[in-house]
């Protein structure tokens, strides 16, 4: 079994390193500076750092790319429709790649960016995704290059994976995307709840994640625009009435842009 731990970088970015205790090889997810990569690498110098998975372009998970490969001679897997420095495997939708002795499914969720794409790794006892900045814990990425409606399907072929899927994203905004949460709804139980533990969880300096699918479905709006009590909410902040859930997605997104 892999470890997954979280190096911070930058003021609010996770770069995930995957680790084989066995081989003590591992592998880093969007690195966008070297420095914390190599930081744990040279205080753990009996592991090998053999790969690199990006999930989109921007310069905060990729900036620190081209001195990791340099350094180890690391691959580097990204999306095949945007340009990654460094890449040498080419990466879209549906393809299956092995990463330390495991099989990784390439899931394409433009809506963040036009190539975005997130990493799902269908391991029956505990699955895992790496979601970039695509789905947040009780969140989901701005639009910088994608439609609301690319975003909207995205986030529902993610949603389709198992609830027991633990998610881990790019960033920590769980806080933040919480509270407009609860803007959202708020008279939902499970989001105030989950407030009070992440209030607790932060200022005892803890990371947040990773999430898992189960409470993503029941405290993230941006997964819950067929629930009546979002769609009205999302109506009444919008001044017309939403009819789809598409509608509703993308109302709840510009709302949040000003939130």
């Amino acid at each position: 079994m892999l470890k997954i731990e979280a190096l911070p970088a930058f003021t609010d970015n996770y770069i995930w390193m995957l680790l084989d205790p066995q081989s003590r090889l591992c592998a880093a997810v969007d690195p966008g500076e070297s420095g914390p990569v190599q930081r744990w690498l040279d205080a753990h110098p009996d592991w090998r750092l053999t790969d690199i998975l990006i999930t989109h372009h921007h310069h905060d998970h990729v900036g620190g790319v081209q001195q990791l490969k340099a350094t180890h001679g690391a691959k580097v897997h990204g999306p095949a429709a945007e340009n990654i420095p460094g890449k040498d495997n080419a990466l879209a939708d549906g393809q299956r790649i092995r990463v330390l002795d495991q099989e990784l499914e390439v899931i394409e969720v433009p809506g963040h960016t036009s190539g975005h794409i997130a990493y799902f790794h269908d391991n029956a006892k505990e699955p895992w995704l790496l979601s970039g900045d695509t789905l947040f814990a009780a969140g989901c990425g701005r639009l910088f290059e994608g439609t609301a409606a690319q975003m909207f399907n995205s986030l529902q072929r993610l949603a389709a994976l198992p609830a027991s899927t633990r998610v881990y994203c790019a960033h920590e905004y769980t806080l933040s995307n919480l509270r407009f949460a609860q803007a959202v709804e708020p008279d939902n139980q499970e989001i105030a709840g989950r407030i009070e533990q992440v209030i607790r969880w932060r200022e005892a300096k803890r990371i947040t994640l990773p999430t898992d699918m189960r409470i993503e479905q029941a405290t993230n709006p941006f997964l819950r625009s067929t629930e009546p009590t979002v769609a009205a909410a999302a109506s009444r902040h919008a001044g017309r009435q939403l009819t789809t859930p598409e509608s509703v997605f993308t109302a709840l997104r510009t709302w949040k842009d000003s939130f």
